[in-house]
């Protein structure tokens, strides 16, 4: 039997191009997003995986979602945690309830998602966790404070659950994407931005997806930050 993977956001963008990728090696899936239709949309293209609604800021809802994984698959092998929100814009305009909703859907649902698989993963001896951050969480970027700060403490927090379950084998990492065409990155002007980076083009999120599969499956690797950005962060 294949491998069961949970993937959070698994129903649009880079979530489902590793859902693609992963369902290509013959994992059991678990598309999960706020939207229902969504994930079932996924999950049925994909060879009719299992599919859930999750908002992953409510502690409830995120041990409700692993209960019901539990009963109709079991125990699960690997996490990945794609959903994230931001709300650009300068500090002194933001709305606090734009940032109280990035802080607890790009952190806190991080943070609760792992905090429920290391549970599982724990009496299992074994499991592997990739987190999606970004590349402002480690250069910062105007007008994206708050979006920056909670990549920025993804990364901490990542590399700090890395120390705590080693012993239980379970691995923890981080992909940092650049500017990879999604919906969230559909309202930016490209032809200008494209030349700051090196590779001089956006991304596309199943090379980002790469990148998530290749720690999933890779037993020597945990504690570190994967950065699949064309060369962003060295132009600025």
């Amino acid at each position: 039997m294949g491998k069961i993977c949970a993937i959070f956001g698994g129903s649009r963008g880079i979530g489902k191009a590793v859902a693609e990728l992963l369902a290509e090696r013959g994992c059991r899936l678990v598309i999960i997003a706020r939207n229902l239709e969504g994930a079932q949309s996924t999950a049925c293209n994909l060879g009719g995986h299992l599919a859930l609604s999750c908002d992953v800021s409510s502690e409830q809802e995120v041990q409700n979602t692993f209960e019901e994984i539990q009963r109709h698959l079991g125990p699960i092998n690997y996490l990945v945690n794609a959903a994230g929100i931001n709300r650009d814009g300068l500090l002194l305009r933001a709305k606090t309830e734009d940032m109280i909703a990035q802080i607890h859907t790009n952190l806190l649902g991080t943070m609760l998602t792992c905090k429920a698989a290391v549970k599982i993963m724990t009496r299992q001896q074994g499991g592997a966790i990739v987190n999606i951050g970004s590349v402002v969480g480690l250069k910062g970027n105007s007008g994206q404070s708050v979006y920056s700060a909670t990549k920025a403490g993804l990364l901490g927090f990542s590399r700090s659950l890395a120390k705590e379950v080693a012993k239980k084998q379970i691995r923890v990492n981080v992909v940092a994407p650049g500017f990879i065409r999604t919906d969230m990155t559909s309202h930016l002007e490209e032809d200008q931005l494209k030349k700051s980076i090196l590779l001089g083009r956006f991304g596309e999120p199943r090379e980002v997806a790469q990148a998530v599969v290749f720690l999933l499956e890779s037993p020597y690797v945990t504690g570190t930050t994967l950065i699949v950005d064309g060369g962003l962060q060295l132009m600025i």
